[in-house]
């Protein structure tokens, strides 16, 4: 089968390493709480900052916030290695920019992911994601964004949404935990 994963917010939890690096950065002390409860993608808002603030912090902190020590949610790693030994075809497919698609790729690589020549897609827009995703015919999607995943309901893909506090309005399979993924997809 071919299997196609969007990494942030997907295979690692990007989101959460970003608000502690925000704390860090902001010299604040926001509760883990607060970020749980956001019902949006961006998270600046309890650390006090404007939508531009925001933004501005979020792209002055890419580097950080792509290439440290994020942490990779709990079974990822070991279910797509697993299903590489199965012989299953494994490709990722993000939006992150495009200037970092090679370090993102190698960083990847380092932490254990596995990734085949000609089977990582980067710094793309959701629309090019989903024509990507199509062209590639793959069997089964995971990603934590509803528009992605919505626009792919009429294709044969079966699409999963990784569970995060921002898409609870959607009506897809969910993953809630990534030792269920299996299940979910070979019941």
């Amino acid at each position: 089968m071919k299997f196609g994963f969007d990494i942030d917010d997907t295979l690692i939890d990007l989101r959460a390493h970003a608000f502690e690096l925000y704390n860090k950065k902001l010299g604040k002390n926001v509760e883990i709480e607060a970020f749980h409860a956001l019902q949006r993608v961006e998270i600046h808002e309890p650390f006090g900052l404007s939508d531009t603030e925001g933004s501005a912090m979020w792209n002055s902190s890419l580097e950080d916030i792509y290439f440290t020590d994020c942490p990779i949610f709990e079974g990822a790693l070991e279910t797509l290695q697993a299903l590489q030994q199965e012989g299953h075809d494994i490709y990722y497919i993000t939006s992150r920019p495009k200037q970092y698609c090679k370090k993102t790729r190698e960083w990847m690589i380092s932490k254990g992911f596995p990734v085949a020549e000609g089977h990582f897609f980067c710094g793309m827009q959701d629309h090019e994601k989903v024509a990507t995703i199509k062209s590639l015919a793959l069997d089964v999607y995971v990603d934590d964004k509803p528009a992605v995943l919505e626009t792919l309901q009429a294709v044969e893909t079966e699409v999963i949404l990784k569970n995060q506090s921002y898409n609870q309005h959607v009506a897809l399979p969910r993953l809630y935990h990534w030792y269920g993924f299996e299940s979910l997809v070979f019941a």
